[in-house]
This record gives C-alpha cells, structure tokens and sequence, in this order.
C-alpha cells in the first residue's frame, strides 16, 4: 500500500542543469561541467540547491540501496558481505564473484539463472588480468550480478516464477517499484531498462535524496537500516579495491554512498543530512569533487574530504589544473575566509 505522502511523479522535461565544476587549465577555464545537486537537512528541507532536483531522471545504480531494502522487506534474509553484496555496482574481484556465487547457492539455483548481461569486470586492472587469462564476458563478473541473485532469491523465497523476473511486471519488480515510491516520497515518472537488464525507474534528484535519508535514519533492524549497516561495515563489497564511494564511506563517520553512471551520487548520514548529485556529461572527474563538496555543505567537515577534491589535469606529466567545484558549492565557511 502506498503511503499518503506519496506525491505525484516528476515531470519528464530537459532538465535545467547549472553549472557545477569548472575545469582549469593553466589559470583558465578549459571547460565546465553542467548538473544538478541537492542538500538535505536533518528535518529533510531543502538546505542547497543547484541546477533542476524536481526533473525526472534516472538514478542509475545510485538506486541499489533502494532496491535491496526492497528486497529484504519482501523476505531476503542477508545481512553484512553478501547484502552489501546485493546492493553493489561490483569490481569483478574474486570475492564479489564468490559471494554471488554463495548467494546463487543459497538461492538453489545458478549462474545459468541469471539474466543480467555477459560482462567483463568493471575495475580496469581485474579486466587485463580476466583477459590475460583468456576469459570471456560471463553473467557473473558483470557488475550488477550481486543484485540479480539476490534477486532471484527473493524470488524463490516468495515462490514467484523466476522466468521473467526483469519484467516490470513481474511480482518481483511490482514490490521494487512500491518501495522506491516509498522511499523516495513520489510515483515513478517511466519504466526503462538499465545496462545490466534490470528494471529502472525514474524519479528526481530530490527523491533519491530523500530514500537515501530514509535508509540512514531507519530505526535499527529494519530492512533499511540492514541495508545500510551492510553497505557501510562492508563498502568494499557493494564496490571494490581502489574506488571514491568505498573510500569516500570510510573517511566520513557513518555516511552512506553509492555511485551510479552518468555521474549520479548520492549519500547520506545517520542524522538524515543527505546529498544528491547529477552531472549532466556524466563525468566521474566532477561527481566526486561535487559531490565532496555537497557534503561540506552539509556540514561534514572538509577535513574529511581532502582525498576528493579532485585528480590533477596533467601536461607534460606535471599538474597543471585542477576541476573545482563552483564558487556557489564550497563551504560558507571557506568562502568566508577566502
């Protein structure tokens, strides 16, 4: 049952990005990176708020969390690595590869089962070494392949046909579709189809801010908050070795992060202060400073978020820029002792 603060869906229209980060070269700006962003407060108003939060828009993996809380309230009795595991934009890793392997087997099906897309796995040095070793795409070294067993042991644990469980009309996918309208606070504006195969539905940047919210401040024990102990106490297993929202969850004291593609982040800490992200290009090389920056404004202290201030723009092998955040996105404080 929908709750009676569900509120209309989105309206599907261009969305009126801003400018988010500018790219300096050499004491010019080289280029500029356009997108949205939002920051919640404790009471969930609006504290900031850049570019277009109320468009529709595709969160991507950026809705896993939301996904997996799902799934547990529909019965899925993970916790810890393996549900972790189940909200993951994995890096192929032996241990993401072996833990939905264990999921598969406590679901009493296998890898034929799956029905996202053969891939290689995402982290550049674990792909060279699959090829090396002359393997081939597989079902199970894409990166959504935690989600899809844990998707099809949520299936069998409520006795839906596992046939067509990406359908969005598929049972599976009907209860996915209510909790993301439940936790986002508003209808699903369309149904499409993300990269792994998986339904993907479409809400805004404010929404998605607001179920990362809701995840984080859930009362301990519930489906969300399972959701987000997994992911924090284990943020290596939803992406892998090396990666910004692993290290970004683990410099900042009990904040939960996901990436998705096309530049979406979002992030949440346990006093619901949350942040959302977008960058229209869709590049990484802005999501991570933006979002640092969101989080500053949030009221993390920059301390915290030194490390993501951004890779250096190289020429002849030295740091010659940088990309900064706008002026509109660094924290009051800073600002004020420019």
């Amino acid at each position: 049952m929908h709750s009676s603060s569900v509120a209309d869906a989105p309206l599907i229209r261009e969305p009126r990005h801003t400018p988010l980060a500018h790219l300096i070269r050499g004491g010019v700006i080289e280029g500029i990176h356009y997108g949205s962003v939002v920051v919640l407060g404790t009471d969930g108003r609006v504290q900031l708020q850049l570019g277009d939060i109320e468009a529709a828009f595709y969160p991507r993996s950026a809705l896993k969390p939301v996904q997996a809380a799902a799934m547990v309230r529909a019965g899925l009795p993970l916790d810890g690595e393996l549900l972790s595991l189940a909200a993951a934009s994995h890096s192929g890793e032996e241990r993401h590869l072996a833990g939905t392997r264990r999921i598969l087997e406590l679901a009493g099906v296998t890898e034929d089962d799956l029905r996202n897309v053969p891939d290689l796995p995402f982290d550049p040095v674990v792909r060279d070494a699959w090829v090396r070793d002359g393997r081939t795409p597989s079902r199970l070294a894409q990166n959504c392949s935690g989600k899809h067993a844990a998707m099809l042991y949520t299936c069998v644990l409520n006795g839906w046909p596992l046939d067509g469980y990406l359908d969005p009309g598929h049972p599976l996918q009907q209860a996915v579709a209510e909790i993301v309208e439940d936790l986002t606070g508003q209808r699903i504006a369309q149904v499409t189809v993300d990269g792994c195969g998986a339904p993907l539905f479409s809400v805004s940047l404010h929404g998605l801010a607001r179920a990362a919210a809701r995840i984080t401040t859930a009362v301990a024990g519930t489906p969300e908050a399972r959701v987000a102990d997994a992911m924090r106490d284990h943020a290596e297993m939803a992406s892998g070795f090396g990666r910004d929202v692993a290290a970004l969850m683990r410099a900042v004291p009990g904040l939960l992060a996901k990436d998705g593609f096309e530049g979406v982040q979002v992030a949440a800490l346990p006093d619901g202060r949350s942040v959302a992200v977008k960058i229209a290009d869709g590049a990484n090389r802005a999501r991570v400073p933006v979002a640092a920056a969101a989080l500053a404004r949030a009221g993390v202290d920059p301390e915290l978020l030194t490390e993501f201030a951004g890779e250096p723009l190289l020429g002849g092998g030295r740091s010659v820029g940088y990309v900064r955040p706008v002026p509109s996105l660094e924290p009051v404080v800073a600002s004020a002792c420019a």
